[in-house]
């Protein structure tokens, strides 16, 4: 008689979440980044008790005023509080980065399972369909997409999600085709384990260190997409406060407000240099092929 469950995976999953957190502390970088990181969360979390004032708020006496006083980082053209309107930019593109890299990782990641572990003419068919979309500037799909579907925030998300689909599908599939191959994976055929067990019960937790580096360099892609999306006019829309709508606006009185353009840009970089220095740190310390 067959037995039921097939022998336990062996290997063990290739990261610990309080194992990797410590071994962050120990790098510089690591430290940069979880701290970057960290406030960006704090920020986004503590919008409303952060912010001075409604980020909203018109206040026509006092459109463009520079830096100083009341208004810490100035105002914009309309009178509105620079640093309220970046201290709630941070929610929205937290929430693009993390429900883009969510639509991402549904739409790539069980596409890179199957098509890894099946192989054939379905991972032939796959990877030609991710290869049309790789084709695109990812800048000009998510154009593309967005402007069929409609400026909104929805459908930025939905648009980088799918941009960043094919990424994923290709990191997530490398990783498949060689795990596939070891000896508990054979074993676990051996004991009748069904292919669907065997990809979610033994292979993913084995791949789960690309997916997660994978996830933080996406994030920081996703942040810039959206940035540039909404600085073109096909992301979010005015009057809500996101940092490429800022940059936008910002433009226009550059010479004579600079502040209004800067400090959103600085926004734009910390938080991107913040997700970039995680994904590299935990590259460092997940990949066996980088440790010393």
């Amino acid at each position: 008689m067959i037995a039921e469950k097939p022998l336990h995976n062996n290997a063990q999953p290739p990261w610990q979440v309080w194992r990797v957190f410590r071994r962050l502390l120990r790098k510089p970088s690591g430290v940069a980044a979880l701290a970057l990181v960290g406030v960006l969360l704090a920020v986004a979390i503590f919008a409303p008790l952060l912010a001075p004032f409604d980020p909203l708020e018109l206040v026509s006496n006092q459109r463009l005023a520079p830096p100083g006083g009341v208004y810490l980082l100035g105002t914009d053209d309309l009178g509105r509080d620079l640093l309220s309107r970046v201290i709630f930019g941070s929610r929205i593109s937290l929430k693009v980065g993390l429900i883009s890299v969510a639509i991402s990782m549904l739409i790539g990641g069980p596409l890179g399972l199957l098509a890894g572990y099946v192989g054939g003419w379905f991972d032939e068919i796959a990877m030609r369909l991710m290869d049309i979309l790789y084709s695109f500037p990812a800048i000009i799909l998510a154009m593309l997409i967005t402007a069929m579907l409609g400026p909104s925030l929805t459908n930025t998300m939905i648009a980088i999600g799918i941009v960043g689909a094919p990424g994923f599908s290709r990191i997530i599939r490398g990783p498949v085709l060689s795990e596939k191959e070891r000896e508990y994976i054979q074993a676990a055929r051996a004991l009748g384990a069904s292919p669907l067990y065997i990809l979610l019960g033994h292979i993913l937790p084995n791949i789960l260190a690309p997916i997660l580096v994978a996830s933080t360099i996406s994030f920081s892609l996703a942040l810039l997409s959206e940035a540039a999306l909404s600085y073109l006019g096909l992301g979010v829309q005015p009057p809500e406060p996101s940092w490429g709508t800022m940059l936008l606006t910002g433009k226009r009185f550059f010479e004579v407000a600079p502040w209004t353009a800067i400090f959103p840009g600085l926004a734009i970089v910390i938080a991107v240099l913040g997700s970039n220095l995680l994904g590299d740190a935990l590259r460092d310390i997940l990949d066996p092929r980088l440790k010393k």
